[in-house]
Formats: structure tokens, C-alpha cells, sequence
């Protein structure tokens, strides 16, 4: 097994954070899907009053992150540093494992082109076909992450 960093580390939170936004009151997402703290998905068996504070969407988000942290220890099979690990969370945490596991991106990484496969992060900008601004940002600032000497 690859030598990888257990858990996301502050970094990677942060970044998460950044671009998932912190809402405290129940919503429904752009899909129509109830939805509060930092992107959590409530599902069905789940009940949530009205509001939370921050230190419970912090929880949430903690164990939200403990199923893509697992998702990213079973497709990559190479080394990672911490901020290496923090940006792919960020990233599968956004896109989900199956788009992660049939990336180029995994495939370059695990081919240890460590160099190339940042580079394809930036790939994944778009939206129902057209480039947005938010994804752009947020892929560019995985990349540098991902770059980042620990």
C-alpha cells in the first residue's frame, strides 16, 4: 500500500471550505436536494433542525470527508505527501471517487507523473458542458496545492 497521510489536513480543509461555502440553515441545493454546514447532503433517515452552529458543520464535514479520504486511499497506489493527499480530497470530495478512479489524472498520478497529472486538474472545470469561473478557481487552486512543497 502507498504511503499516504491518514487524514485531510488543515490545508485541504481549508480549501474545502473556501469552496463549499458554510451555510448553517437547511436549503435545497441546486439539484433540489436538502442540503447544510459545509455541503453535507441530508439524507433521508438523517433529521436536522432548522440551523446548526459551525462547530457541528465542522463534524459533519469531518465525517463527510472520512468516505472520500477512503476513496483516495483505495485508487492511489503511490506515495503522497499531505498536501498531495489534501488536494486530491478536495477534489474527490467535490467530484466524487468514480470520477477520480477514471480520471487521467489518477492514471498519470499512479503511473507516479506526478508533474502531469497536477496539470490535469485543471481539466475539470466545466458544467454541463461550459467552463465556470468557480470550478476554474477552485481546480486551479487544487493544482497549487497539489504543487505546494510540504
Amino acid at each position: 500500500m502507498a504511503n499516504q497521510p491518514q487524514f485531510t489536513g488543515e490545508a485541504g480543509l481549508a480549501l474545502i471550505k473556501t469552496f463549499e461555502g458554510l451555510r448553517l440553515e437547511k436549503y435545497k441545493d441546486a439539484v433540489d436536494k436538502w442540503t447544510i454546514g459545509y455541503g453535507h447532503l441530508i439524507l433521508p433517515n438523517e433529521s436536522f433542525p432548522y440551523a446548526i452552529t459551525e462547530a457541528e458543520a465542522d463534524s459533519l464535514l469531518r465525517a463527510d470527508l472520512r468516505m472520500t479520504e477512503r476513496g483516495v486511499h483505495r485508487l492511489v497506489t503511490v506515495d503522497l505527501n499531505q498536501n498531495q493527499f489534501d488536494a486530491l480530497v478536495a477534489f474527490t470530495f467535490n467530484l466524487g471517487a468514480g470520477n477520480l478512479q477514471t480520471s487521467t489524472l489518477l492514471k498519470l498520478l499512479n503511473q507516479e507523473e506526478y508533474a502531469q497529472a497536477a496539470e490535469q486538474f485543471l481539466r475539470w472545470n466545466k458544467a454541463g458542458g461550459k467552463v465556470l469561473v468557480g470550478l476554474t478557481r477552485r481546480r486551479e487552486a487544487e493544482r497549487a496545492l497539489f504543487l505546494r512543497a510540504v
